[in-house]
């Protein structure tokens, strides 16, 4: 039997642990998946491009009808509490972890009937663990992903609680011993099952633009700063599997991942099969951002 952790979390006005929050049979989330979430990392117990998360869930929130239940505030608040309580858990600091904060909105409870009902209270979840992040190894060497054809419906644009193209497309990497799945649609690319995807080609930083067709993650942003202060080109556009293929660089992004080098794809080297010098200055930038965003 798998024993839930004793994590804090909050549940519909209550703070409580993991295996004491129960919500209805009848809640669209669990019978619809209908419902919204956002993954906000949070270094030294200060939450990093929240501003930028917030902004993510307001449109996700939009494209369902829903209004966001709380302000960011109250969000910002009942982050830190849950932070501090994991910390004061693990015999820490909240300065001290680093952590990872998981929130997730659903329409709410009501008996089946595929039109969304308006007359009902969200349901609201947050909840708290650490944050892991890749190894040295990955990092120096670099990781292996393989590629499928993009296979989930064309809303990837939110970040919806219905998940399963994305479980699919996971285990479809798992199943190979490897980190990610870099998917395509109509012979472009468009993102990897939990990650977007960067090429890097002549020194320039390609993303996917950002449509219905992909979830633009918070690093977009960020990534596009770092570019900028360094100088490097960086341009969002349509990107064949072709220039996939023969990329000097391919560039994973994503809350957990930071920014990640990818160096095999589906057995065969990117580049020269190494981590390039354009993600050693995402990384170095990336650092950076982290640092600024840690309580001095």
């Amino acid at each position: 039997m798998n024993t839930l952790p004793s994590l804090p979390c909050y549940l519909n006005g209550e703070f409580t642990t993991l295996p004491d929050a129960k919500i209805s049979v009848m809640d669209r989330g669990f019978i619809f998946g209908d419902g919204v979430y956002e993954v906000v990392p949070a270094y030294g117990g200060q939450l990093f491009r929240f501003e930028q998360h917030m902004a993510r869930l307001d449109r996700s929130l939009a494209e369902l009808r829903m209004a966001n239940p709380l302000t960011r505030g109250q969000w910002a608040d009942l982050a830190l509490q849950l932070m501090t309580s994991y910390a004061t858990s693990q015999g820490a600091g909240v300065k001290d972890l680093d952590q990872l904060i998981y929130i997730q909105v659903t329409r709410g409870v009501a008996m089946r009937d595929h039109v969304m009902p308006t007359d009902i209270t969200p349901t609201v979840f947050v909840l708290t663990n650490a944050m892991k992040l890749p190894t040295e190894a990955q990092r120096s060497q670099g990781v292996a992903c393989v590629t499928a054809d993009d296979f989930r419906w064309e809303k990837a644009h939110i970040k919806s609680t219905s998940l399963l193209g994305a479980v699919f497309a996971r285990q479809i990497s798992f199943d190979a011993g490897a980190i990610e799945t870099v998917m395509f649609r109509d012979g472009f690319l468009s993102e990897a099952a939990a990650s977007n995807v960067w090429v890097v080609k002549d020194g320039q930083v390609l993303g996917t633009p950002k449509d219905h067709l992909v979830l633009e993650g918070i690093r977009y942003g960020l990534i596009e700063e770092i570019c900028r202060a360094r100088g490097i080109p960086f341009e969002l556009r349509r990107i064949s599997r072709e220039e996939v293929r023969h990329a000097d660089e391919l560039l994973l992004s994503s809350a957990t991942k930071e920014v990640l080098p990818v160096t095999l794809l589906d057995d065969q080297a990117i580049g020269n099969g190494k981590p390039g010098p354009v993600y050693a200055q995402l990384f170095a930038g990336y650092s950076e951002a982290k640092a600024q965003s840690r309580p001095q």
